[in-house]
């Protein structure tokens, strides 16, 4: 019995030097920090009691990527046409990835929980109009969001609110970021051209139509306005003759019948298939509006919208 007391006394004392004093002491591979409490004072600041984080992965460098985004619902996911992945930005630490979903019934997005998205001052995020092209050739808008990224490889929250007003929690990863090509990512340095700007416009202001060098160019468009049944396809064809520039658009049904540009009408250049017009643009990166004739319903209907042409997405036809 004296024996076993004598030993217990000892485990004592190997415990008390153990967490004791200065120093830091490392156990079951975390290292704590432990403070100077000599006296019943701290006066050791630095050495306060904490548990030695391990250093943080790796960031990606400053750049664009495409990635992998995947999440934990059938009913909410990447567009199949965009294979599962974004555009995924990283500036000055901070990544953001740009996504398309599958249509327009998701409205807003919450980077966090459904319970936090319903309090006063919850910043949303609010949608894009996306045009997602299939396999099969034929488009769609859909809503897009920018959804910031606060870690890859690990599950984070992202609640949604659909157009029915009820919040959903969900869980989304982001993985596998593979660096964009050369020529497809902007450079700036030591004030090089920007690479998504088209070398064809000179030293004008480049949302003037007129800077625009003869040829045949094509450019990517957002389009808004009307019941969201139909819209002008993305990219359009557009086509610059001395100063003048014009697009052909064609929408995605036959029953447009006439334009209204500027306060111009335009006629279809085509009989069969989606209606295509031939109409000017006099300004890129901003919006253009429009009006559009259609006859699909019971009688004639005007429609107005909104075209913009961006310069960013403007290159020579092949």
């Amino acid at each position: 019995m004296k024996k076993k007391m004598i030993a217990f006394m000892c485990m004592l004392g190997l415990c008390g030097a153990l967490f004791t004093g200065c120093g830091n002491t490392e156990l079951w591979g975390v290292t704590f920090v432990t403070s100077d409490t000599k006296n019943g004072t701290d006066d050791v600041p630095d050495k306060e009691t904490s548990i030695v984080q391990a250093e943080a992965a790796p960031q990606l460098e400053d750049g664009v990527y495409m990635a992998e985004l995947t999440t934990d619902s059938g009913m909410f996911h990447v567009n199949e046409a965009c294979d599962g992945k974004g555009t995924l930005t990283v500036k000055d630490g901070k990544m953001v990835i740009h996504i398309s979903l599958t249509s327009k019934n998701i409205v807003n997005l919450y980077p966090g929980l459904a319970d936090d998205a319903q309090k006063e001052g919850a910043e949303l995020l609010e949608p894009t109009v996306d045009t997602v092209t299939y396999s099969d050739g034929l488009s769609e808008e859909v809503n897009g969001f920018d959804v910031p990224v606060p870690v890859l490889d690990e599950e984070f929250d992202l609640a949604l609110i659909g157009k029915k007003g009820i919040w959903y929690d969900h869980k989304v990863s982001v993985t596998n970021p593979q660096p964009l090509g050369a020529g497809e990512q902007e450079s700036n340095a030591d004030g090089a051209q920007d690479e998504t700007q088209n070398p064809a416009l000179d030293d004008r202001s480049e949302t003037d139509s007129a800077a625009l060098a003869d040829g045949i160019y094509t450019v990517e468009l957002t389009f808004e306005g009307g019941s969201g049944k139909a819209h002008i396809l993305s990219p359009a064809t557009v086509t610059a003759d001395g100063g003048t520039v014009t697009a052909t658009v064609e929408w995605s049904s036959p029953n447009y019948d006439y334009m209204i540009v500027e306060g111009e009408k335009y006629l279809p250049v085509n009989t069969e298939g989606n209606s295509v017009f031939e109409i000017p643009v006099s300004a890129f990166d901003e919006p253009l509006t429009v009006i559009g004739d259609t006859v699909a319903m019971s009688k004639p209907h005007e429609v107005e919208y909104t075209i913009t042409f961006h310069t960013e997405s403007l290159y020579p036809a092949e």
